[in-house]
């Protein structure tokens, strides 16, 4: 006898539709996303008995709001049901494209909003993003600055640049989501309450996968920009692509290395301190079991395994991300902008050819997304992270890295020259500012970086804070990085002569 193969799970089915998408392989996600239909139409079917046409009725006659909440029926508005009922009479013509162009119903915006409330409450990732409702907003304004200080004395020019300075004009235009909606014309005589499901659930599937991506690793070329990508003001956008981020090596998730990395979040894209919470960690669904459980999970004497984490920190588990990377950050620092067109509608779709009672529809939804500044989230190289070990234990711990090198050098919008590389340790600058933000990023996360100022202003030095602006003296300034590896011992400075006319 045999065994019919088992249906696959909407969780296994969404991952499998992100890799396509990552991929770009559209013969996948396709047949992907016929089976997450197939699993949708089962789940949404097993809602109703064997008493259904009973159901059914004692629903039409019966509207009362107590009711049909108790039996977990999403009521719909005199819109929303005037517009099912017209499609459903459209789906179940003989000609359904030029039944829905003269269906003359724009799709209510009642409904992708459900949609995305439920994506912003029950997808593991989405619900910890700041989402924005931008409505018919091109651009917005958003606050560059970690905190606003009020300043006495008189009202002045510099006081008032100051200001202005920490706001700035983002492109907020949304972009277009398609879901296809395979609909069965016997489905239809459910209702509009069994329609409306469908096309929700559908709609929640088809955006999870593709937002999730998006928000990921989006290139910003005709999709959001993602959590993994360099967005300083300094950035090398070609074509609209942004440049993926350098990733930091941690091999464990100890005190000193997660302080480090938490304090490189606690400054904000202006180089202004800032208050650090609802921190997420967002890695790959095999390197969590295989990596990071081990890692921040112990067993104590009572055989009870704890969270050793030293911070409050959510990991989540996404297929978007690549194996042996992690993204740390701040999850509300990510701008997830979502919007319904006011001449939205449900369209015929040609692009698969079924049997004449399944037909294929378009719905599209709108929405973009972009780091709030550069710091608001770290790429992380976890390929070598080790299990957790408690420190009383005969254990030999990992030998402490020597790596004394930088990943990254910028002093804001002044070029090096020539360009930075990390074995190359000599650089120089010319800047017109009064001052430039310096970036200092060590290859790796548990090295110590001391940054020295030395002008004619301090001419015995100065100690600068990684990731804070310099004033320049007019003339020649001399920045000083100093890398000490996490052996302690091992150490590379690197040197940077800025001149400012």
């Amino acid at each position: 006898m045999q065994i019919p193969e088992r249906m696959k799970t909407r969780e296994e089915i969404r991952e499998m539709m992100q890799n396509a998408i990552k991929e770009g392989n559209t013969d996948v996600f396709y047949e992907s996303m016929m089976e997450m239909m197939e699993v949708i139409d089962a789940d949404v079917k097993q809602q109703y008995d064997k008493n259904l046409e009973q159901k059914i009725e004692e629903v039409r006659q019966d509207m009362d709001s107590k009711i049909l909440a108790n039996r977990g029926v999403r009521q719909l508005t005199s819109e929303e049901r005037k517009y099912y009922q017209k499609l459903g009479e459209a789906i179940k013509s003989t000609n359904p494209k030029q039944a829905l162009d003269n269906l003359g119903l724009i799709f209510p915006d009642t409904v992708i909003n459900a949609v995305f409330d439920e994506l912003r409450t029950n997808h593991p990732l989405l619900s910890r993003l700041n989402f924005i409702n931008t409505g018919a907003a091109v651009k917005m304004l958003i606050n560059t600055n970690g905190y606003q200080t009020a300043t006495w004395g008189e009202l002045c020019d510099d006081i008032v640049k100051e200001l202005l300075a920490g706001f700035k004009a983002v492109d907020s235009n949304l972009l277009k989501l398609s879901a296809f909606l395979p609909v069965c014309k016997q489905a239809v005589d459910l209702g509009p309450e069994w329609l409306d499901n469908f096309v929700r659930q559908t709609l929640y599937e088809a955006f999870a996968a593709g937002l999730e991506v998006g928000f990921v690793d989006g290139t910003g070329n005709k999709m959001p920009i993602g959590m993994n990508r360099y967005v300083a003001d300094d950035a090398n956008v070609v074509g609209g692509v942004y440049p993926k981020k350098t990733a930091i090596e941690i091999t464990s998730f100890d005190i000193s290395t997660m302080g480090g990395l938490v304090g490189m979040l606690a400054i904000d894209g202006s180089g202004k301190d800032r208050t650090v919470n609802d921190l997420i960690m967002v890695v790959n669904p095999v390197d969590y079991f295989a990596k990071v459980m081990p890692a921040m999970m112990v067993m104590g004497a009572d055989g009870i395994y704890r969270n050793i984490m030293p911070y409050p920190i959510d990991v989540i588990p996404s297929a978007a991300v690549a194996r042996g990377e992690a993204l740390f950050g701040i999850a509300k620092k990510y701008a997830a902008l979502i919007g319904s067109p006011k001449d939205g509608r449900i369209d015929y779709s040609d692009h698969y050819q079924f049997l004449e009672d399944n037909r294929v529809y378009l719905i599209k939804g709108f929405a973009n997304g972009f780091p709030a500044d550069n710091n608001s989230f770290l790429l992380l190289d976890i390929s070598g992270l080790q299990p957790a070990v408690f420190k009383f234990m005969n254990v030999t711990p990992p030998d402490p890295s020597d790596d004394a090198t930088l990943s990254a050098l910028s002093l804001g919008s002044a070029a090096l020259s020539p360009a930075f590389a990390a074995a190359t340790t000599t650089y120089t600058a010319t800047t017109t500012n009064a001052s430039n933000t310096i970036n200092a990023l060590p290859s790796n996360a548990a090295a110590a970086i001391k940054i020295t100022l030395t002008n004619t202003t301090h001419a015995a030095g100065v100690e600068v804070t990684n990731g804070s602006a310099i004033t320049w003296d007019t003339g020649s300034n001399t920045v000083a990085v100093e890398v000490t590896a996490e052996d302690g011992t091992t150490t590379k400075t690197y040197t940077v002569t800025v001149t400012k006319s």
